[in-house]
């Protein structure tokens, strides 16, 4: 097993959007019996992420109050408005030194559990590899497991989906872990917060 495969694993979980199609911000609605954003930081604790970042930017400041309590560091991302690369981007520059690598998670994928936080972890540790994909059917979507020597790639990516280069340009090298496609389901419109209530019990 090679040395960096020792190291933490943090957890980066996007949380700065501005939910426009939902009409009013996702992340504070209630869900599960906690609300989305909540629930998203518990699933990167409950898989063992150490530490957990959650980048904030649409009403950090009301981010911030849902936060309080949890053990995870918020990271201001002042040009949210411009997408989730940039998200993707202060999230890698807050990533501490000593970690071997971060996962990437979704705010608004709620059906994603700690265990299967942990099983990309796992994977990451017994394999040899730079990057462990989820894959639902035939999607890749997070949890994502990027080690520390893609953080340059992504850092220097411009424009949209640098994520999804680094995937494509790494797929050859990549482990995969593959998931029930229904666990893919995210939260844009409100009839997607309905099913997951309907899914996970709960208001």
């Amino acid at each position: 097993m090679r040395r960096e495969r020792a190291g933490g694993v943090a957890g980066i979980v996007l949380a700065a959007g501005s939910s426009t199609r939902m009409g009013k911000n996702k992340l504070l609605l209630p869900l599960g019996g906690s609300t989305v954003l909540r629930r998203a930081v518990a699933t990167a604790i409950a898989g063992g992420l150490d530490p957990v970042l959650v980048v904030i930017g649409h009403e950090s400041e009301a981010a911030r109050a849902e936060l309080a309590g949890l053990a995870c560091t918020p990271v201001l991302n002042r040009d949210h408005v411009l997408g989730i690369n940039g998200s993707l981007r202060a999230g890698i520059a807050a990533v501490p030194a000593g970690c071997a690598a971060a996962v990437v998670i979704l705010a608004d994928m709620p059906l994603v559990t700690g265990e299967m936080v942990s099983a990309v972890v796992e994977r990451f540790r017994s394999g040899g590899a730079p990057l462990v994909l989820s894959v639902y059917g035939d999607v890749l979507a997070p949890p994502t497991l990027y080690a520390r020597e893609l953080f340059p790639e992504l850092s220097a990516a411009e424009g949209e989906a640098c994520g999804k280069r680094v995937m494509k340009r790494h797929r050859g090298e990549a482990l995969e872990l593959a998931w029930p496609a229904a666990r893919l389901a995210d939260l844009d419109v409100p009839a997607d917060v309905e099913r997951a209530r309907r899914e996970l019990g709960g208001s």
